[in-house]
């Protein structure tokens, strides 16, 4: 579908300074949102921006780490002044950490992955709820992944709880968030060609787990984006609580 789904809307997408956070951005901008691009990257973020602008559409970066909730206020707050309120959020950003056995997972990076993974999406869901409650309006979109509905295929045992952390907060912040017409749902991407999964990946890895795909190929940045541009447009107004898998029916539950 193509037009202005959203029009008029200002949008946080946070860890949009390159692979599915960009491709969402720039779709949520390319159908008339005004776009916060969140990451801890500038050049990366600064880019989006440029991108978009060159587009036609309208962004600003902002700089923030999501798993520190002064930085996250402080974001919410620039977004306000700039565009007046958060109409939507993509809590998009997340590590991928190192493939290792349990026992070998420090406790250092077990930490990281759930600052970051979990208590970013907390964070940032938090700092934006009182907006849309006040305004009986809303779409949160949590993006989850494969490995919190199973097991991962490029992360450790960390990245599998973290992942699965995210589809229960989802869930019990949709049914608080319902009666406040604000729609909170998940994605559960599978194997996504990003620029993560290249970095941890060897290329033979790549090929055979594009082979163990039923669709032969691993999905791609915009493939997620469009299901996330779904999810926060008025199409979507009876959705609620669900996780949505998008993994080229590589795990059927």
């Amino acid at each position: 579908m193509t037009g202005k789904r959203f029009e008029g809307k200002t949008a946080i997408v946070t860890g949009a300074a390159r692979g599915m956070g960009r491709a969402i951005a720039q779709t949520l901008a390319r159908e008339g949102a005004a776009v916060v691009v969140n990451d801890v990257k500038r050049e990366g973020a600064e880019q989006v921006v440029r991108e978009i602008e060159a587009a036609g559409g309208q962004a600003m970066a902002y700089i923030a780490d999501i798993s520190r909730d002064n930085e996250v206020h402080a974001m919410v707050q620039a977004t306000v002044a700039r565009f007046g309120t958060v109409d939507i959020l993509v809590n998009n950003a997340g590590i991928l950490g190192n493939t290792r056995p349990l026992e070998e997972i420090p406790g250092d990076e077990w930490d990281q992955m759930m600052a970051i993974n979990v208590k970013g999406v907390f964070n940032c869901t938090k700092a934006v709820l009182p907006l849309m409650k006040a305004r009986r309006s809303g779409k949160i979109v949590n993006v989850s992944s494969s490995a919190g509905r199973s097991t991962s295929t490029f992360g450790g045992a960390h990245y599998t709880t973290s992942k699965a952390a995210i589809l229960g907060l989802t869930r019990h912040t949709a049914r608080e968030a319902a009666p406040y017409n604000i729609n909170v749902n998940a994605t559960a991407p599978g194997s996504m060609d990003t620029e993560m999964v290249r970095e941890r990946a060897t290329p033979e890895h790549i090929r055979s787990e594009e082979q163990s795909i039923p669709l032969r190929r691993l999905g791609t940045a915009q493939d997620e984006a469009n299901l996330v541009a779904f999810l926060c447009s008025d199409e979507s107004s009876y959705i609620a609580g669900a996780t949505i898998d998008i993994n080229g029916a590589d795990l059927l539950l």
